[in-house]
């Protein structure tokens, strides 16, 4: 006798992650609206998006740190609510965020059962344990016993996942991950991902660079200004993905009209050394000459010495020793104002916080630097007129998106901020142009603009310093090349040196030796091939 099926059993719920109708708002911004997203096992979904776009907003609200204003979220067919981390983690959902969220002084078996306390007496045995099994099993290498401030932001990063797969588990969220990793480090990563996939995992991956969402995903979800706008299949070109983020097409090429004519140096370093707030130094010992009429590019993960560098060429922190000159003047013991005067020109790397006054508006930040003298100003008053007549130029030349000059620049999206503070720098002749990040938080199509105009200056006879950790930006827009690891230059190469070689230069190595690495690495391939 066989027993028919019975006709009348409800389909059974898919396994997975779905997000439904999930909206978040603060105050007026609705950071996430309606959107819809499904998570599945075995699967790695992309969320890409620029950055403000609400991809991070989105998981913060999946693992419990923001709360959802409308929505459901379910686990395998099951509503479930999310009111915390811990409320998370016990759903089975991991996250791995853009800034640890490791404590710097425990070790990392410590740092493993922080929220996962069952008494007065912790299990670090088991803690270490562990560790040393999932470190075995992914091939993470990670001393259980090491202290975690000791430890390298790649290592960090895996001590990060370590945590989340002692959880166990099942939906792994990665919130732009290589943002502080080298290129190698980078690949370490993507291959545990996939490993990770392989296993049956569901992987969210957060990001806005589109050479690692071609190199995962097996789903594309683009977000625009809190919305889902559409989907993307894995081999959809990086123009039409850059296009999808924008709502327009765009040019992901830097168009230089002519080499760089590399006239005298502008800019000359010699000895520079900076010590940091702990009395350790920051830069060491660093030589560098730029010339009129080259792009210089500043390479190296965050965190090895760019930063003070550049703002001790603007005169903001002091030197411990050695010099700078500019167009042959010494400029070392000069204040930031006496050496913007002689044609520095300084985009900063957090623009909030030194780039602009959010609270003045749009003509006002426009001749911040220069607000006090002629043509601006007649005696103790300001000319309004020739402030308001400056701005609207600028507003036109830069393509600055505002209702008004008169608008405040805290109003305005991350890309005209970061445009109003270019066109500020650029409205006056320069010897020497210094941009940290110029492009940190800004949109693709704005990324095209600020990538023209800062060729242009090159163009005009201006020495150009870039310091970027975007080594697509790097690439693109340099003439030579010059990494920076532990404080110091590694090396200093052509614009058209191999990611590789430059991904072992950030991580310390000798130019020299970086190069004949590669060689021998490529050697090799060539040889499995054959």
């Amino acid at each position: 006798m066989t027993t028919q099926p019975d006709q009348t059993a409800e389909p059974q719920p898919a396994p997975g992650l779905r997000l439904r109708g999930m909206t978040k708002r603060f105050g007026s911004l609705v950071a996430n609206d309606a959107i819809d997203l499904d998570i599945e096992p075995g699967r790695i979904h992309c969320l890409l998006g620029e950055n403000g776009a609400g991809k991070s907003t989105l998981m913060n609200v999946l693992y419990g740190l923001l709360q959802p204003d409308e929505g459901e979220i379910t686990v395998d067919g099951e509503p479930v609510r999310i009111g915390s981390p811990k409320q998370a983690m016990a759903a089975g959902i991991g996250m791995v965020h853009q800034h640890f969220m490791l404590v710097d002084v425990f070790t990392v078996a410590e740092n493993l059962v922080l929220g996962r306390e069952g008494g007065a007496l912790l299990d670090m045995r088991r803690a270490r344990r562990t560790v040393r099994e999932l470190s075995d099993r992914y091939g993470f290498a990670v001393d259980p016993d090491a202290v975690i401030e000791d430890l390298p932001v790649g290592v960090q990063q895996r001590v990060e996942i370590l945590k989340a797969l002692a959880n166990d588990a099942r939906f792994l969220i990665f919130d732009e991950p290589t943002a502080v990793l080298t290129p190698q480090e980078t690949d370490e990563l993507i291959a545990v991902i996939k490993s990770l996939r392989d296993e049956g995992r569901a992987i969210v991956f957060i990001t806005h660079k589109l050479r690692e969402v071609r190199e995962l995903a097996d789903t594309i979800t683009v977000i625009r200004r809190g919305k889902v706008v559409g989907t993307a299949e894995p081999g959809e070109s990086e123009a039409k993905l850059a296009e999808l983020m924008v709502g327009r097409s765009v040019n992901l090429t830097v168009a230089k009209a002519a080499p760089a004519t590399e006239g005298d140096p502008r800019l000359v370093v010699r000895g520079l050394s900076v010590t940091g707030p702990t009395g350790v130094p920051v830069v060491r010992d660093v030589d560098l000459d730029v010339h009129g009429g080259e792009i210089v590019c500043i390479a190296g993960v965050q965190g090895n010495g760019q930063t003070e560098l550049a703002e001790a060429l603007l005169g903001t922190v002091p030197v411990s020793a050695g010099g700078v000159e500019l167009d042959g003047t010494p400029i070392t013991r000069l204040t930031p104002r006496q050496r913007i005067d002689l044609g520095l020109g300084f985009v900063p790397e957090d623009r909030q916080r030194d780039g602009f006054v959010g609270s003045f508006s749009v003509a006002e930040n426009l001749v911040l630097n220069h607000v006090t003298e002629p043509p601006y100003a007649s005696g103790i008053g300001l000319r309004v007129d020739r402030i308001r007549a400056e701005a609207l130029d600028r507003v036109a030349e830069f393509d600055i998106r505002t209702q008004s000059v008169d608008t405040p620049v805290s109003a305005l999206s991350g890309g005209n901020q970061q445009k109003v503070v270019l066109a500020r720098e650029m409205s006056r002749p320069l010897a020497v142009m210094i941009a940290n990040q110029p492009t940190r938080g800004v949109d693709v199509g704005a990324i095209e603009f600020l990538h023209a105009r800062l060729v242009a200056e090159r163009d005009r006879g201006t020495a150009v310093v870039i310091v970027s950790t975007e080594l697509d930006e790097v690439i693109a827009l340099a003439d030579r090349i010059v990494v920076m690891c532990g404080g110091r230059i590694v090396g200093i190469v052509p614009a058209n040196t191999s990611r590789e070689v430059l991904g072992l230069m950030m991580a310390g190595v000798s130019a020299d030796e970086a190069m004949r690495t590669a060689a021998t690495t490529t050697e090799d391939v060539n040889e499995v091939i054959t």
